[in-house]
């Protein structure tokens, strides 16, 4: 039996890059061998296995068809007879569609190192369009590799399309959907992603209640970007420049939905835009069954951007009660979330990108100050629901103090 190195470590090696996961194919064994030499058999739906110290993936070598919709529609075949040249045919793209022995050779009979030099995404085979979750698969190497100056070839995108007009993308599962989104989003280039997606027309079956936000205008005094779609990508390249998280830049790419829902005599303006967004920003993350934090962060920010770029003129009990919608005394992570998000909406603008936002400081300190007034500091004479209230009170009072300071601040400068 022959194992090679397969797939994303080995383009990775090529391409000089660091790599953790190794896949290896075994050409030429059984799985009856295998086992005998303390490999362990861990695949559901394919002959794959764990060696027995490493516990690196090992798996046959296979072929596959198509056997119906979807992505698990596939028989596959192992045999000793499967030769390496057929289990690399199967893969997506080139790139990826390389092997290599122990002492070092590759072999691509897909030509994969030349894309790698001419950095270019593209397809093995026709039998690209049988596997719908390719789409996402190939928009998120669009993302990760953008930076090193990759692009797709049209014939793939062509392909692309295809899938994304046949309605196969309908049997992915909301979890691959998600799974392969939620990777994308962790790119430098998330942005990059969505765009692929769009211009296959994936977006407006996987995502329409973004792909609707292209083409609606916003105040250009506000917005010199003007376009909706442009302007929520543009505030997700500043959520992957600041490196914030997965729930930030989810919220960020959901913050503006209600902006679609505008009604047309009512543009460029988008009154109530927020209240708009919640039932669009609800029904992605039911559709997808997004984890619980980061659809209430989502919702959050949808339901409160406005309100933060406000900050500095809120009322100190507008604020409090901001803040306590936030869940400020029990989740203050989700108040630094809420507001880094926002930033992100106000430097994801044409030519603002680098703009102060002060409010994210005043904000901060508002939610240091209201969570270190305590019962324990109140006179021992306040019992029952008075507690509460003067709590409230007091809370209040110290963001009034903090907001005439920095008042005060911005006078004397």
């Amino acid at each position: 039996m022959q194992v090679y190195l397969v797939g994303g470590a080995v383009r990775d090696h090529l391409l000089g890059h660091p790599y953790h996961e190794k896949d290896y194919v075994v050409v030429g064994a059984t799985p009856e061998q295998l086992i005998a030499l303390g490999y362990q058999p861990v695949g559901k739906d394919f002959p794959v296995f764990l060696h027995p110290k490493t516990k690196e993936e090992y798996a046959l070598a296979r072929t596959e068809r198509k056997s119906g919709h979807g992505y698990h529609g596939f028989e596959f075949h192992t045999d000793v007879s499967v030769t390496l040249e057929e289990d690399l045919i199967r893969r997506d793209l080139t790139i990826n569609a390389m092997a290599m022995d122990d002492d070092g050779n590759i072999y691509d009979p897909h030509k994969g190192q030349q894309d790698l030099a001419d950095r270019v995404l593209r397809h093995v085979s026709d039998a690209f369009v049988e596997d719908p979750l390719r789409v996402l698969r190939i928009a998120r190497f669009a993302a990760r590799y953008k930076s090193f100056g990759f692009s797709i070839a049209a014939e793939t995108l062509a392909l692309m399309q295809q899938l994304a007009e046949s309605g196969e993308l309908e049997a992915l599962t909301p979890e691959r959907v998600w799974k392969e989104t939620a990777r994308a989003l962790m790119e430098d280039h998330a942005d990059e992603y969505f765009e692929t997606l769009r211009a296959c027309g994936a977006l407006k079956v996987l995502f329409p209640e973004l792909d609707a936000l292209y083409g609606i205008p916003q105040r250009p005094e506000y917005h010199p970007e003007i376009d909706c779609g442009i302007h929520t990508m543009m505030s997700l390249q500043q959520a992957c420049k600041a490196n914030y998280s997965l729930e930030v830049r989810f919220a960020v790419l959901m913050h503006d939905l209600g902006k679609a829902l505008t009604p047309v005599d009512e543009l460029p303006r988008h009154i109530m835009h927020e209240e708009r967004g919640i039932a669009p920003v609800t029904e992605v993350c039911d559709r997808l069954k997004v984890p619980t934090h980061t659809k209430q962060l989502a919702i959050a920010v949808c339901k409160e951007h406005l309100k933060c770029h406000q900050a500095l003129t809120l009322k100190p009990g507008t604020l409090w009660r901001l803040l306590q919608r936030l869940d400020v005394l029990r989740r203050p992570e989700r108040v630094e979330a809420y507001v880094q998000a926002c930033e992100c909406d106000s430097r994801g603008r044409l030519g603002l990108e680098n703009r102060e936002y002060p409010q994210a400081h005043y904000l901060l300190d508002a939610m240091k100050t209201v969570r270190t007034i305590k019962a324990s500091d109140l006179p021992s004479d306040i019992q029952g629901p008075d507690i509460g209230e003067m709590l409230i009170q007091k809370r209040i009072e110290a963001i009034a103090d903090l907001k005439h300071e920095l008042g005060h601040h911005h006078h004397t400068v």
